[in-house]
């Protein structure tokens, strides 16, 4: 019988329990165009490693440093890159990378290394960096138009007051 009315009070326990898990009430949280505050962030390149700064240039234009994060929605931020002449790739990439782009024409296969990329176009290969590293989709292409990246220090965004971060401070 003294085993009968503790389970039966372990019932009643867990039933009271229940219910306070019922009455409280949690709802996950999907942001959408109308919710998300974006915000403009300037990050200096100057002696970044390459794919390490792409990788979190990445994160904040999809918004995944955000805790309302949504997949489906543009939640990212602004970013502004400035000093992208002043990038580093480790060890011999500089030299020994190559990329590969096709005119469309036979044989019109041309190759190019970062250094020579520097030395003519210096936001490619930061762009290049971030855009392999977005999602191949619609909703990708439309938060890679959140970046802008500038070679030297100047850039034409002071009127949305950007703030600076620097990298180890992203979370």
């Amino acid at each position: 019988m003294r085993t009968r009315n503790i389970r039966e009070t372990d019932y009643k326990q867990v039933k009271l329990n229940v219910n306070k898990v019922d009455s409280l009430s949690y709802k996950t949280i999907s942001a959408n165009a109308s919710t998300v505050t974006k915000e403009w962030i300037v990050i200096d390149a100057t002696n970044e490693v390459l794919g390490r700064l792409a990788s979190q240039i990445a994160k904040i234009l999809r918004g995944k440093n955000k805790p309302s994060f949504t997949p489906h929605a543009d939640c990212g931020d602004y970013v502004i890159v400035i000093n992208a002449e002043k990038v580093k790739l480790t060890g011999n990439k500089m030299t020994d990378k190559v990329y590969t782009r096709h005119t469309g024409y036979p044989g019109g296969q041309r190759y190019a290394t970062p250094a020579e990329y520097l030395a003519k176009k210096p936001t490619f290969l930061i762009e290049k960096a971030v855009k392999g590293m977005m999602p191949r989709t619609r909703l990708g292409a439309a938060q890679l138009k959140n970046l802008k990246v500038y070679a030297g220090a100047e850039h034409p965004h002071a009127a949305q007051n950007p703030k600076q971060i620097k990298l180890n401070e992203i979370k």
